[in-house]
C-alpha cells in the first residue's frame, strides 16, 4: 500500500503505511529503505538519514541504504565526513558504481580535499570516460587547488560531452582571464553568452578582458549590457576595479554610474 501512495506522491500517507509495517516488522529492511525516502521527499532529513541508517542494520550489504543515505549527507545535511563514510561502504559493495564515486569526490572536493577529490573523479572518469559532471568538476578541484592549466584541460574535456555548456566556456575564461591571456578569455566569454545571453557574470568579465587589451568601445558596450541586465551591482564593481581605471577618464564611464530607476534591470 505504501509503495502506491508514493508513486502517487501521497508521501504523509505512504509515511503512516511504512510505519505501521514497521510496527509489526522492525526489521523489515524496505519499509525502513522506503520511509526514509518519504521523510526525504518531506524536507525531514535528519529523520530520513536515521531511517536508512536503520536499514543498513537490518540489511549492512545493500547498496541502496548506503547510497541514498551519503548522497542525503552530501546534498543536504551537508555532513561530508559522514556522506564519504556511508559512499565507502556503498562502494564496497558496487566497485564499479559511477554515481557513488563521482559523489565521494564531491564530499572531499567540498572539504577542500582536493588531492581525494581528483582521485574520485578519475575512478569515475574510468567508468565513463565520457560523462560530463565528472571533468567538470575535477576542473573545478583543480581551480581550487590553484592548478589553472590542468583545469582548463578538463573543462575543454567536459565540452566535448557538453558543447553548448555555458559553465564549462564560462570557467575557463575566468581561469584565462587569471592568467591574463585576455583574448581567449574573451573567447570563451562570448562562446558562454551564444549560450547565456542574459548573464551579467560573463558580460562584466568580458568587459574587464576588453579594458585590459586596450579596446576601449568593446569594454564599455560589454559593461553597458552587464548594467543593464543587473544594474544594482556592476556600477559599484567597475567604480573599484582597477581594470578599468583606463576607462575612468571617458565621460562614458562617468554616465555608467547610475541608480537602478534610471537604467532599470532587465527582466
Amino acid at each position: 500500500m505504501g509503495d502506491g501512495l508514493r508513486l502517487q506522491k501521497n508521501y504523509r500517507e505512504a509515511l503512516i503505511s511504512y510505519e505501521k509495517a514497521i510496527e509489526y516488522h522492525p526489521k523489515d529492511y524496505w519499509a525502513w529503505y522506503k520511509r526514509g525516502i518519504i521523510l526525504e521527499e518531506l524536507g525531514r532529513y535528519e529523520e530520513a538519514a536515521t531511517s536508512y541508517e536503520n536499514a543498513s542494520t537490518m540489511q549492512p550489504n545493500n547498496y541502496w541504504s548506503w547510497y541514498d543515505r551519503g548522497c542525503l549527507c552530501l546534498e543536504e545535511l551537508k555532513d561530508y565526513e559522514n556522506a564519504i563514510f556511508c559512499l565507502d561502504r556503498a562502494l564496497d559493495i558496487y566497485p564499479n558504481d559511477y554515481w557513488a564515486q563521482y559523489r565521494k569526490g564531491e564530499a572531499y572536493r567540498f572539504i577542500e580535499d582536493y588531492e581525494s577529490a581528483i582521485a574520485c573523479y578519475d575512478k569515475a572518469i574510468e567508468k565513463r570516460p565520457q560523462d560530463y559532471w565528472a571533468w567538470y568538476r575535477r576542473g573545478d578541484a583543480l581551480r581550487s587547488w590553484g592548478k589553472l592549466e590542468e583545469a582548463l584541460t578538463d573543462y575543454q574535456k567536459a565540452l566535448q560531452s557538453k558543447p553548448q555548456d555555458y559553465w564549462a566556456w564560462y570557467q575557463q575564461g575566468v581561469i584565462l582571464q587569471q592568467l591574463q591571456r585576455y583574448q581567449e578569455a574573451i573567447q570563451c566569454y562570448q562562446k558562454s553568452l551564444e549560450v547565456e545571453p542574459e548573464d551579467g557574470y560573463a558580460w562584466y568579465d568580458r568587459a574587464c578582458c576588453e579594458a585590459m587589451l586596450g579596446n576601449l568601445e568593446e569594454a564599455f558596450n560589454s559593461l553597458e549590457n552587464a548594467i543593464e541586465i543587473d544594474p544594482e551591482i556592476y556600477p559599484e564593481l567597475a567604480q573599484s576595479n582597477p581594470d578599468f581605471d583606463n576607462l575612468r577618464s571617458n565621460p562614458r564611464f562617468e554616465k555608467l554610474s547610475v541608480t537602478s530607476d534610471q537604467f532599470p534591470k532587465r527582466l
